[in-house]
């Protein structure tokens, strides 16, 4: 498990670092832009909030000890990225927003599901 669980921390970690900076990144593909393809104070917030959360938890995959703190630091990344699948896939604005960023979650939560069984 270590070794592509620890890329995947390291992915997670890289990618929330830049919606924290670039919320677009995250609000784009998500249809929380406005209309000229900014982003809103409300929208920069919570993309904030998650690109925080999935920040630590990707940190966390990657330096937890292994065993049970890495175990537990994998299983906060799949029911985060569960949570989001169900949450942005139920309640985005955007029916085709909602079925990709739906997907991309589901994906990455699988993603990371798998890498507790690889060596």
């Amino acid at each position: 498990m270590p070794a592509m669980t620890r890329v995947l921390g390291a992915l997670t970690a890289a990618y929330s670092a830049t919606i924290i900076a670039a919320p677009r990144v995250l609000a784009k593909p998500c249809g929380l832009t406005t209309p000229t393809g900014g982003v809103s104070s409300g929208v920069r917030t919570l993309i904030g909030g998650i690109g925080a959360r999935d920040a630590a938890i990707g940190l966390a995959m990657v330096f937890a000890p292994a065993g049970r703190p890495l175990q537990v630091a994998l299983a906060a990344r799949v029911a985060s990225d569960a949570a989001d699948a169900l949450v942005f896939g139920t309640t985005l604005p955007d029916r085709t927003a909602r079925k990709k960023v739906a997907a991309f979650a589901v994906a990455w939560a699988s993603l990371c599901a798998v890498s507790a069984a690889v060596r």
